[in-house]
């Protein structure tokens, strides 16, 4: 069951989120969020944050008060955790995130800093980026994937970065700097890798990792 959530931040623009969203079994949106998934012509299921980025509040009361939770400014968890912890109450066991791009540069780490524990999305799309988390036994596989200038050769950027506590271990098919048998540890990352003819392979045979691609 896949859950959408669309937070602050840049998001990937009104016309892809309407395309994204038509997948999920369940759409939230916390706090700012509501402005980008109404933008793109949805009505969230959920509603959650402490609306204090809202602004104009009246808004909240199209939609039924018990689908609305709000809370106070000063609190344990931000708004984005907040929406994951519903979603998966919810039983979503697929999350994918919109927006959180640009803006402050401690918000950006705290919404990385979710993917670091074991229950984390799936998925994060802001303005710019794709970010995929890989699993051990769901390898990512993408086709026809976003050139840009990466390096000496055109092609499609490829960033990895390991998750969690490890150990790690990596397979590729399609990068131009091959992913198998390096030696992942913490602090350890694989920058601006690239796909060459647009379609790669990214398959985690241990632990987790996060993959990032241009839009």
């Amino acid at each position: 069951m896949r859950g959408i959530g669309f937070i602050g931040g840049e998001g990937p623009g009104y016309e892809q989120s309407a395309i994204l969203a038509k997948g999920a079994d369940l759409i939230a949106a916390a706090d700012s969020g509501l402005l980008a998934a109404e933008a793109a012509g949805l009505r969230p299921d959920w509603i959650v944050g402490d609306m204090d980025s809202l602004g104009e509040l009246s808004r909240l009361d199209r939609y039924p008060p018990d689908r609305v939770l709000r809370y106070p400014s000063d609190k344990d968890y931000t708004d984005t955790e907040l929406l994951l912890s519903l979603l998966w109450e919810q039983g979503c066991d697929e999350l994918w995130l919109l927006g959180g791009g640009g803006g402050r540069t401690d918000h950006l780490l705290a919404i990385q800093a979710l993917f670091e524990r074991e229950k984390s999305p799936d998925r994060w799309i802001t303005a710019a980026e794709d970010i995929r988390q890989v699993r051990a036994g769901h390898p990512l596989e993408v086709a026809g994937a976003q050139a840009v200038s990466g390096g000496q050769a055109p092609g499609s950027l490829v960033s990895v970065f390991p998750l969690g506590i490890g150990p790690w271990e990596l397979e590729s098919r399609g990068l131009k700097w091959p992913l198998s048998g390096l030696p992942w540890e913490r602090g350890f990352f694989g920058l601006s890798n690239v796909a060459l003819e647009g379609d790669f392979m990214i398959r985690a045979i241990r632990g987790r990792f996060l993959v990032v691609l241009p839009r």
